[in-house]
């Protein structure tokens, strides 16, 4: 299988679209495993009834990525090792200009916090895109930002 560059910017929304509550969505849970490499991430993921650990590395705008699908069993025989990094969002999928925007709204520790997602096929199409008047200011680098900081910081109780 080979590996996938993913090519991302994220930016904070201070506020959502108008309709956007009847957009797509699905329940996200996340779990990431203690790690000693700040290059690194390796989380676990549950999206709908879909189950998936990442394999994540570098930093910034470009990284590399691989997600395995995973059967329920084995999501929840990993799951009490990311016990204190875990996270719990709703995201919504909105069409723009040829893209999808995952927009993330958070719940438990991080509730009020809205970002918005936008991947890539290239660093060409990432320098070119222009967010809607919607998207707040850009935190593709500011790690603060980050689902892995933001579960680190407040690792949520159970979620399964």
């Amino acid at each position: 299988m080979p590996k996938r560059l993913e090519i991302e910017r994220k930016f904070l929304v201070e506020k959502p679209p108008p309709g956007w509550k009847r957009r797509a969505s699905s329940e996200i849970v996340q779990g990431y495993f203690p790690l000693s490499s700040k290059e690194l991430e390796i989380r676990l993921r549950r999206k709908g009834s879909k189950h998936f650990i990442t394999i994540k590395g570098g930093r910034g705008r470009t990284r590399l990525e691989e997600e395995i699908q995973i059967p329920k069993r084995r999501f929840r025989a990993l799951w009490p090792l990311t016990r204190p990094a875990r996270i719990s969002k709703r995201r919504y999928e909105i069409p723009f200009d040829g893209h999808t925007i995952e927009m993330d709204v958070y719940h438990g520790p991080h509730r009020g916090l809205v970002t918005a997602d936008v991947e890539f096929a290239s660093e060409r199409e990432s320098r070119a895109f222009r967010p809607p008047e919607w998207f707040g200011r850009e935190i593709t680098a500011n790690r603060q930002y980050a689902n892995e900081t933001l579960a680190r910081k407040q690792g949520l109780p159970g979620l399964l």
